[in-house]
């Protein structure tokens, strides 16, 4: 196929610098995307966000265990691991952050 010779070497220059803007804005996109920080917040939220269900899961159990009559002492220790658990998590995740 032979080349266009009737093409405005003008427009070509416009749509190449077109072309070359566009790039500039997924390149840059892509970076910020990809970023340490932003994937480390991501991070964050998806830890605060399975926390949450945790939780969730954890006042559901001791709600059905307390109907059930079970230990006193069950609750508050059920309440506690998933404390603990959820501060492990988020530590690790701030250290891991902060490399």
């Amino acid at each position: 196929m032979m080349a266009d010779k009737t093409r405005d070497p003008a427009a070509i220059e416009r749509e190449i610098e077109r072309t070359r803007e566009e790039l500039a804005r997924s390149i840059d996109l892509l970076a910020e995307r990809l970023s340490p920080k932003r994937v480390a917040q991501r991070g964050t939220a998806k830890a605060r966000e399975e926390a949450g269900h945790v939780a969730s899961d954890i006042r559901a159990m001791v709600r059905r265990e307390s109907a059930e009559r079970m230990s006193p002492l069950t609750g508050p220790v059920l309440i506690s691991a998933g404390l603990l658990v959820t501060g492990v998590a988020v530590r690790l995740l701030l250290r891991r952050r902060r490399t």
